[in-house]
C-alpha cells in the first residue's frame, strides 16, 4: 500500500467514524472530508492523485439530487392536500394490526422500487407511512427504516431496479425476461422475493408487540387530486424510461438516455405542480412553502458522500480492493463455494461503506477473471454464480448502515425534519436483521440454482 492509498484509506475511515457517532453534522463531516480531498488533489501532493474542484462537481450524481429535489417539491404538494391520510385510512381498514400495516407499506415500496430508484420511492411512499404512524399514534422511525431497505433489497430484482443490475446486465449479457428466467434457470427476480418474504418475517418479529386492532372512525377528505396525479405520472414516467439504458450502460450503437433524464422528470413534475398552484392561489406563497420542504440537509450530505467516494476510486482503493478480494479467490485452492462465499459477503461488508456502483463496476471484470481461472484449475464453475452473488451482496450491503445507500440516507432525512434523530445503533437494530435474512436467503438460492 502507497502512501496515498494509507491518507486516502484513513480520511475515509475517519469520516465514516464520525458521520456514524454524530448524525447532527454528518453533512458538514462529509463536505470538510470531500474539500480535503479537493485540496490535496489540486497541490498535487501525491504522484498521479489529480482532484480538482471541477472534478468533484462531475462526481456528484446530479440525477440523484434533482430527483430528491424534484420529488420533495411533489411530495410537499401531495401531502398538502391530504392524500396521505386517505391512503392511510384505507390500509387501516384493511389490514389487522399495527404489524401487517408495516409489513403491507414495506412490500409496496419494495414493488415500486423493483422499477423505480430507490430514492424516489422512499420519498413517495414515507408521507404515507408516517400518516399512518400519526393515526396509530406510534414512532414513525421504525417503519421509515423498514421501507427504506425494503427499497434497496427490490433494485436486483430487474434489469431497470438500480444501476448495478444495469452493469450487471451489460457485463453477463442479460436482457429484461433474462431476470425473472434465465437459460431454464429461476432468475434473479425470485431470488429476491425470496429474500423479501424471509424479510417479512424479520418485520414481522420485531414489530411483533404491535397486535392492537386499528380502526378508523371515518376517511380523510380529499378535493384536490392533481397532485397525486402528478406524482402517479412520476412514477410511470419513471418506469418507461428506465428501459432505456444510461449512456455507461448501453450497447455501442444504441439509443440511450442523458445521465439526468430521472432527475429532469422528477423536477418537471414538480415545476407543474408549482404552476398550477400558483395559477389557483394567484400567490407565491406556495413556492415558498414548497422550497423550504426541500431537505437541503440530506441533499449536502449525499453531494458530499459522492465527491468522498469519487477521490477514493480515483485514488486506486476500490480497485485495491477489488484486487485483494480476487487474491483471495485466487489463494483459495479453487474451491467455487468458498470464492463464491468471500465474493459475496465481502460485497455485503464494503458496500456499507462504499458506493456499490463504482465497487460493482470494478469487481465485474474482475469476477469474470476469477471465473475463469477456477475454470482453468479444473473447477466446474458458472460464471452466473459469480455474478449474482456479487449483485446480491452489492446490492443489500447498503442496509447495514444508516448510511450506507442513498435511500436510507433520504429516509432518515424525512425523519429528521419530523423531529426524529436516528442513530446508527438505532437503524442498524433494523437494517442489520434485515440484511442478513434478505442476503442470507439470496447466498444459498443462488448457490443452489447456479452451483
Amino acid at each position: 500500500m502507497n502512501t496515498l492509498s494509507a491518507v486516502s484509506l484513513i480520511i475515509f475511515a475517519a469520516t465514516y467514524i464520525l458521520m456514524l457517532s454524530f448524525q447532527k453534522i454528518r453533512p458538514y463531516v462529509a463536505i470538510a472530508s470531500a474539500a480535503l480531498f479537493v485540496v490535496l488533489g489540486s497541490i498535487s501532493l501525491f504522484d498521479g492523485f489529480s482532484y480538482t474542484l471541477m472534478d468533484a462537481v462531475r462526481e456528484i450524481d446530479w440525477n440523484v439530487i434533482m430527483m430528491i429535489a424534484g420529488t420533495m417539491g411533489t411530495v410537499y404538494l401531495f401531502i398538502e392536500s391530504k392524500m396521505p391520510q386517505l391512503m392511510s385510512d384505507i390500509l387501516i381498514s384493511k389490514m389487522p394490526s399495527v404489524k401487517w400495516a408495516v409489513v403491507a407499506l414495506s412490500l409496496f415500496a419494495g414493488i415500486i422500487s423493483a422499477f423505480v430508484d430507490n430514492v424516489a420511492t422512499v420519498l413517495m411512499v414515507a408521507p404515507v407511512a408516517l400518516a399512518f404512524c400519526k393515526k396509530v399514534k406510534i414512532s414513525p422511525v421504525p417503519s421509515i427504516i423498514c421501507i427504506a431497505v425494503s427499497s434497496n433489497l427490490q433494485g436486483a430484482a430487474t434489469l431497470v431496479g438500480d444501476t448495478t443490475s444495469i452493469l450487471l446486465g451489460k457485463a453477463a449479457n442479460l436482457d429484461f425476461i433474462d431476470f425473472f428466467v434465465d437459460n431454464g434457470h429461476v432468475g434473479m427476480f425470485f431470488v429476491v422475493e425470496a429474500g423479501a418474504l424471509a424479510s417479512v418475517a424479520v418485520i414481522l418479529w420485531m414489530f411483533r408487540k404491535e397486535n392492537k386492532k386499528i380502526k378508523i372512525t371515518g376517511r380523510t377528505k380529499v378535493e384536490d387530486k392533481v397532485p397525486t396525479l402528478l406524482l402517479a405520472a412520476t412514477v410511470l414516467t419513471l418506469i418507461a424510461v428506465s428501459f432505456i439504458p444510461y449512456k455507461s450502460c448501453a450497447a455501442e450503437g444504441r439509443f440511450c438516455k442523458p445521465d439526468v433524464t430521472n432527475g429532469v422528470i422528477c423536477v418537471a413534475y414538480f415545476v407543474i405542480g408549482l404552476i398550477r398552484e400558483v395559477a389557483k392561489t394567484k400567490k407565491l406563497d406556495v413556492v415558498k412553502a414548497a422550497f423550504k420542504e426541500i431537505d437541503y440537509y440530506t441533499i449536502a450530505l449525499l453531494a458530499g458522500l459522492f465527491v468522498v467516494i469519487g477521490a477514493i476510486t480515483r485514488a486506486g482503493i476500490i480497485e485495491m480492493i477489488g484486487e485483494a478480494i480476487a487474491k483471495i479467490g485466487g489463494n483459495s485452492g479453487g474451491s467455487v463455494f468458498l470464492v463464491y462465499s468471500i465474493i459475496l459477503w465481502m460485497s455485503v461488508l464494503l458496500s456499507a461503506f462504499i458506493d456499490n456502483i463504482p465497487y460493482t463496476a470494478t469487481m465485474l471484470p474482475i469476477v469474470s477473471v476469477i471465473a475463469a481461472s477456477l475454470s482453468a484449475s479444473g473447477s466446474i464453475v458458472e460464471p452466473k454464480l459469480l455474478y449474482y452473488g456479487l449483485l446480491c451482496g452489492a446490492t443489500l450491503g447498503g442496509n447495514l448502515t444508516p448510511i450506507g445507500a442513498s435511500a436510507n440516507i433520504a429516509g432518515i432525512g424525512i425523519l429528521r425534519k419530523e423531529g426524529y434523530e436516528v442513530k446508527a445503533g438505532t437503524f442498524m437494530k433494523y437494517g442489520v436483521p434485515f440484511t442478513l435474512a434478505a442476503v442470507g436467503t439470496g447466498y444459498l438460492l443462488i448457490w443452489v440454482i447456479w452451483k
